[in-house]
């Protein structure tokens, strides 16, 4: 796999667990952007869903996992 140049981001689409209020969606959006290398979260409390764009080499899934988890959520999946 080839690492994209520095200035390129990556998406994710996260299946979000424990959210039940608006609120949550801000802690989530907070705990993901506390993540290294993360440019934009938007969290979805219908869907239960977070997009995420990062730089690929600053930030993975198990450093957004950490950060989600910290918050009290959990990443599904």
């Amino acid at each position: 796999m080839q690492t994209p140049p520095a200035d390129e981001t990556a998406r994710l689409s996260l299946a979000i667990g424990g959210m039940t209020c608006a609120a949550c969606v801000v802690h989530v959006e907070q705990a993901l952007r506390t993540a290294p290398g993360v440019v934009a979260v938007s969290v979805n409390l219908a869907t239960e869903r977070a997009a995420v764009r990062y730089h690929p080499g600053q930030s993975d899934l198990a450093a957004l996992r950490r950060a989600v988890e910290d918050y009290g959520y959990r990443i599904d999946g």
